[in-house]
């Protein structure tokens, strides 16, 4: 990735978001960052989660549980963008269930959002 964003690894770089994810590729779909608990990124969670939206995630992934750091990613974070809450919509419509899929994404199990995929 260097090549493209010499200073920041993908999760936060709109050179790699918005420039080839989005315009290159031309994907248009609900974008999630990787973990943002991972090494290659520093600073505060709540940082960590701005600058992942910022660059053009639409959603950001906190994996740890540890409660602090989810309520600090909380209390950093605006609302979804209209644009992103659109993609989340037709991420939605795309599965057997939606309503699996609401269920699933209140209590955060991706195991339940899978299972909830089309075939």
């Amino acid at each position: 990735y260097t090549d493209i964003d010499a200073d920041r690894p993908a999760t936060t770089s709109s050179e790699v978001i918005t420039r080839v994810i989005r315009r290159h590729i031309g994907f248009d779909g609900l974008l999630m960052s990787d973990d943002i608990g991972m090494s290659a990124l520093s600073g505060a969670m709540g940082l960590r989660a701005r600058a992942a939206l910022a660059a053009g995630c639409d959603v950001v992934l906190h994996c740890s549980g540890e409660m602090s750091e989810m309520i600090a990613v909380a209390e950093s974070v605006a609302p979804m963008s209209d644009a992103a809450d659109a993609r989340f919509k037709r991420a939605r419509a795309m599965v057997r269930s939606p309503e699996a899929f609401d269920a699933a994404a209140a209590d955060h199990h991706i195991t339940e959002l899978l299972k909830a995929a089309p075939a």
